[in-house]
């Protein structure tokens, strides 16, 4: 939120430059009103396409306000969904397991290696009493003994497919599996809130005082759209000499004037004094005034009728205290 800057701003000073036409313990200064703006900003850049406003519309905090082209996103979201729904799959392999068919030839496979190494268990039993009696050659002995290594060999590596089928996955590819199906849901997440950010909603309840896009035209990210004002409470500022402002306490009530509703005061009350001396500011007209120390007031002013506008004429009375509290 910002405070629109006021227009001309000048302490007057009843003691000192009323020449005691107001009693002492009576403060007269003069400002302008103003009112608390929310600038309204697109996230996202592309081309308005609808303005849901006018000037001088009322709004609630979250009513739409304009909305962005979006088509681009939207292509690039069907994308990322597709990129999650692989990965889900991926992972639902990995968890699942094989299939029942691949367990299965897993499983023959193995039957097939055992008989094979069974048979040649027996191969090599024979030969070996064969040749204690001399009826085999050497050879033939060795032949068998080389295929029971062979068979063993074989009935080992079926046992280890067939676990690695039932297993299929090791912990560290599930967790990656699960990593990557993490990441394509974080990237469709942020496609839908970047879809999201293309209806800009208002963020306070407030008045549309200025419209700083068309539609039809591009924004990017930052670029004003539009202005909020709450005018329900506005406020005024004032600069009082560093013996008035000693002479004031927040919460004092305030009695605004306005040229436009003679013969009306508006109540008000002192919301905020600067810790701060500063000197009166450049756009005060005489150059006297301009170079004195002074502390800004801020004087709070409900506006439910909307009465008060930002930029009129103000001139604020206060009943000071002369010993203080």
């Amino acid at each position: 939120m910002r405070a629109k800057a006021a227009g001309l701003v000048l302490a007057v000073l009843a003691a000192a430059a009323c020449g005691g036409k107001a009693p002492k313990d009576v403060i007269e200064a003069s400002g302008t009103i103003e009112a608390v703006e929310v600038l309204v900003s697109s996230k996202v850049a592309g081309q308005v396409l609808e303005l849901r406003f006018k000037e001088g519309d009322r709004v609630e905090a979250g009513d739409a306000l304009a909305v962005v082209d979006h088509a681009a996103l939207d292509i690039q979201l069907r994308q990322a969904q597709a990129g999650v729904r692989l990965a889900e799959a991926q992972l639902a392999l990995l968890v699942k397991g094989a299939r029942s068919e691949d367990i299965g030839q897993a499983e023959a496979a193995l039957a097939q290696a055992a008989t094979a190494l069974r048979s040649a268990e027996d191969d090599a039993r024979r030969m070996r009493e064969l040749a204690r009696t001399g009826s085999v050659t050497p050879k033939q002995a060795e032949d068998a003994e080389a295929r029971l290594t062979v068979a063993s060999a074989q009935r080992a590596a079926a046992a280890e497919a067939l676990a690695k089928v039932r297993r299929l996955a090791r912990p560290e590819e599930v967790q990656a599996a699960e990593a990557r199906l993490a990441q394509a849901q974080a990237a469709a997440d942020l496609l839908e809130k970047t879809i999201a950010d293309c209806t800009i909603t208002a963020p306070v309840a407030g008045v549309v005082t200025h419209k700083a896009a068309e539609r039809g035209e591009l924004v990017g990210p930052g670029s004003a759209v539009v202005t909020l004002a709450d005018l329900d409470d506005v406020f005024v500022v004032i600069y009082l000499a560093e013996k008035d402002a000693g002479r004031v306490r927040l919460g004092d009530p305030v009695d605004i004037a306005i040229d436009a509703f003679p013969g009306r005061a508006f109540p008000g009350r002192i919301t905020y004094i600067s810790p701060e001396a500063e000197f009166t500011p450049k756009n005060v007209q005489t150059k006297e005034d301009r170079v004195k120390l002074v502390f800004g007031v801020k004087v709070g002013i409900g506006n439910r009728e909307g009465l008060l506008k930002p930029g009129l004429p103000a001139d604020a009375t206060l009943r000071a205290v002369p010993d203080g509290r």
